[in-house]
């Protein structure tokens, strides 16, 4: 009896895994998040940029949503930002998306992810309610590691992935939880650019 108690709820518990896995699946979207990195960011080193474009496959305003992780896997910093139909928007690593981290500890290491969604309140807010929505292009420049006194600059198109629905669920919290604690710490700026 005990025997069979237990195969069932393992069956069981198998079932919900699966359920789950195959909604985070069914839901997983392309061509809507990018990810790229950052390196050097330090003081001796030329600054990095991030420009973000919107090539206007919805010929509307998207969003992109930034999210900005420290080399150690924490979300430092966070922010939403408008993109017109062929608009550009520069960002610098350095003065827009690691000046303010929540640590109070400025990365100099990291990830940057972009997810591309619809408008959705003041009017970009990567916290809550994002609607992903292709298809923000973006590019990243990269300090490499110093040679002599110089630091040689490379740029490259940020990555595509499958945004899977856990995901997206994690960085709006992660994000939000930012916006709780962080007394106006961890958010990041827009740079220049519509």
């Amino acid at each position: 009896m005990k025997l069979t108690f237990c195969k069932t709820l393992l069956l069981a518990l198998v079932v919900v895994g699966l359920v789950t896995i195959g909604a985070g699946v069914a839901s997983a979207q392309t061509d809507v998040y990018k990810i790229n990195y950052f390196s050097n960011n330090v003081a001796a080193a030329p600054d990095a940029t991030v420009r973000i474009s919107n090539p206007g496959l919805t010929y509307g305003n998207l969003c992109a949503m930034v999210y900005v992780f420290d080399s150690d896997q924490q979300l430092t910093e966070c922010c939403g930002c408008v993109e017109t139909h062929n608009g550009l928007r520069t960002l610098s690593v350095r003065n827009n998306l690691t000046s303010n981290p929540l640590t109070g500890v400025r990365s100099t290491n990291g990830v940057i992810k972009v997810v591309s969604a619809a408008v959705n309140n003041s009017p970009c807010d990567p916290t809550s309610n994002v609607k992903a929505t292709a298809n923000l292009r973006a590019w990243v420049t990269h300090i490499q590691n110093a040679v002599g006194t110089a630091f040689p600059i490379t740029e490259t198109e940020s990555s595509d992935s499958t945004l899977g629905a856990t995901e997206l669920a994690n960085l709006q919290a992660q994000c939000a939880f930012i916006g709780i604690l962080g007394s106006g710490h961890g958010i990041c700026s827009c740079g220049t650019g519509d």
